[in-house]
């Protein structure tokens, strides 16, 4: 099947819910059993990780089958829902380690994730070494005897590199370390990590997959053989979804493939058009050529979403902070994924240890939504006639 029928077919038994299209919503913390024998199957079932209920924390059919569905879309043996994106990248995460442990992190990493390693990884006894995202296979020097995990994120939160994930993937397991990936900008369908030798992917499913604004939740899909860490972790740590998230995220992975070109030829005309402003530096988009990263995205990536960056020439900030304030259509706000367009200014230097930011100009992060791109287009050149006047 293509993706957009995988999209709207997956995750659906209508002949289990009295030909009901869309899963209902099923609300529920005590899940009776018919007597003893039923409530030990149903418990040597969850041992197992079949999705059953036998209690409203492990799920209900409105989360099992969107987990089903995610994680066949992303290529992967089983999947778990969070209450959140951040859950979703640092609970797994101690799934596979331990104190004495020693991990590899981007340093490109989404900032509540490093975050989460320089304070609580630290205070189990967990030690995090963060990386240069342009590394490839030259990770390889940085494995130590206890080095247990590899943490990614392409292209990285906020200044958008493109990893080379297959050699880092080779050196990682080589070592015997599992390789982590959060793919929430490539999403299930343009970045299919388990061809790539990723042992554990991430969504952030408030974005795309979500796709409305109205949803907070995380997933994780992983291969059989990293199965029972995350399951385990998953449990120990009480982790779920409610199941009115679930319905809504299910309702909105129905549209996802129809809704993501938009997002890929939007954002992709906006960065081009970005790119001409004699006051641009340089714009953060893998899939425009002559990016950085581009080459690495055209080989490993079946498409863009909205997301990007922009760095402009030196100049005071409140220049770029008037680019931004004069936008009608762009509101400001954290997230990104939905249907509205977003600018957020950003310091990308002090997101840093283990590299160098190379630009001195302000940035700002851009999200094109569904808007027509020639609206958009009209309030970015708005936007820099106010970033001109108050230079």
């Amino acid at each position: 099947m293509r993706e957009e029928t995988k999209t709207t077919h997956l995750g659906r038994h209508p002949e289990r819910f009295a030909g009901a299209v869309s899963t209902p919503v099923f609300r529920a913390s005590t899940i009776l059993s018919a007597d003893v024998a039923e409530w030990e199957q149903k418990k040597r079932d969850r041992a197992d990780g079949k999705p059953g209920t036998y209690y409203g924390l492990s799920g209900t059919p409105s989360r099992h089958l969107l987990e089903e569905a995610l994680a066949e879309i992303e290529g992967g043996y089983k999947c778990q829902l969070y209450p959140s994106g951040l859950a979703a990248c640092t609970i797994p995460i101690l799934g596979y380690v331990r104190a004495g442990d020693h991990v590899l992190v981007t340093d490109s990493v989404y900032g509540p994730t490093r975050r989460f390693c320089t304070t609580q990884l630290a205070r189990l006894g967990v030690e995090t070494t963060f990386y240069d995202p342009l590394i490839g296979a030259g990770i390889k020097q940085l494995m130590r005897s206890n080095t247990r995990l590899v943490f990614t994120e392409s292209p990285g939160s906020l200044t958008f590199e493109v990893q080379d994930i297959p050699a880092i993937a080779a050196a990682a397991h080589a070592a015997g370390a599992v390789v982590m990936l959060d793919n929430t900008w490539g999403t299930p369908l343009y970045f299919k990590p388990f061809e790539h030798g990723v042992d554990v992917s991430i969504q952030a499913t408030t974005k795309y997959i979500v796709g409305h604004s109205d949803v907070i939740m995380g997933s994780v899909t992983c291969t059989r053989e990293a199965w029972p860490g995350l399951d385990a972790v998953t449990t120990d740590y009480g982790q779920t979804a409610a199941p009115d998230d679930c319905f809504l995220a299910a309702r909105g992975l129905r549209s996802m493939a129809r809704r993501l070109p938009i997002h890929w030829e939007s954002g992709l005309r906006l960065a081009e058009w970005i790119a001409q402003q004699p006051e641009v530096e340089v714009v953060l988009h893998p899939a425009l050529p002559g990016a950085p990263g581009h080459d690495l995205w055209k080989r490993d990536f079946r498409g863009a979403c909205g997301l990007f960056g922009v760095v402009l020439k030196p100049m005071a900030p409140r220049a770029r902070d008037a680019l931004i304030d004069a936008l009608e259509l762009f509101g400001i706000g954290a997230s990104w994924g939905g249907f509205e367009s977003l600018a957020i200014p950003f310091d990308a230097a002090s997101l840093r240890t283990a590299t160098r930011w190379h630009y001195a100009g302000p940035c700002f992060r851009v999200h094109a939504g569904l808007e027509h791109i020639d609206d958009l287009i009209a309030d970015m050149a708005g936007g820099f006639v106010a970033m001109r006047a108050a230079l």
